[in-house]
């Protein structure tokens, strides 16, 4: 349970945070609730690709007894960026973009892991998806050792369109999976670079792997087939700077 700091609550003030620009982790709206100013709210939640729990009252109310008319919106520890800004911006100071993409990585520790290493090896941006992975709260924040502090983070409403964007601006999609024959220092990463990790579970979708410039594995000669995602970022990212400096 979030402290009661972290949250607010009722229709009208979750629009009007939305709509000043308050970075919301996610709402919690209750089913059964219609009208027009729940549309109103839903439109704005959607505009601001802000995640949203349909939930029974009773969840609800385990935030608050107040009257919180069915909503309740929990306030995100990091400001989030638009990726549309990000890229462009980058550019503009003269560097060489690279992007870690995490196609539905829900375990939090490997989130958090995963931020920490990127931070520590030059990444400019983490590209997360809106809905089906795991979100940016305090427990990442604190296995992240500090990282969401200083890494810009992109939630986006459909991985495949930000994926297209960042090819339309001349960045390279590289999806890494073990699903090639093609390893990791076959692959020039000196060209702006968007590295896509796949889940724990399902790997990286068919739609990102099929868009992607190029698919790399990270070669392995012991008995287990794949390594833990969080590990596998850290690789992943070694190779692009051991390149980039070389």
């Amino acid at each position: 349970m979030n402290k009661k700091s972290d949250i607010i609550y009722g229709i009208r003030t979750v629009i009007e945070a939305a709509k000043s620009g308050q970075h919301l982790e996610r709402v919690f709206v209750q089913k059964s609730l219609k009208g027009e100013l729940y549309k109103e709210l839903m439109s704005e939640l959607h505009q601001t690709s802000t995640p949203i729990s349909k939930v029974p009252s009773e969840r609800i109310n385990k935030f608050t007894k107040k009257n919180h008319q069915g909503v309740v919106a929990l306030i995100s520890p990091i400001q989030y960026h638009s990726l549309e800004h990000l890229i462009p911006q980058l550019y503009e100071e003269g560097k060489n973009p690279l992007i870690l993409i995490l196609d539905e990585v829900t375990d939090i520790r490997n989130f958090g892991a995963i931020a920490r290493t990127a931070e520590c090896l030059g990444v400019h941006s983490l590209v997360i998806p809106s809905r089906g992975g795991a979100q940016v709260n305090e427990d990442a924040v604190k296995t992240s050792a500090g990282a969401f502090n200083y890494l810009p983070v992109c939630r986006e409403k459909n991985l495949l369109d930000s994926a297209r964007f960042l090819q339309e601006s001349g960045v390279n999609i590289i999806s890494c999976s073990e699903k090639t024959d093609k390893t990791l220092d076959q692959v020039d990463f000196t060209l702006p670079t968007a590295i896509i990790m796949g889940s724990e579970e399902r790997g990286i979708s068919s739609e990102l792997m099929e868009l992607s410039n190029e698919i790399v594995k990270i070669p392995m000669s012991g008995s287990i087939e794949s390594l833990n995602v969080g590990v596998a970022s850290g690789m992943a990212l070694y190779e692009v700077q051991r390149q980039r400096k070389s």
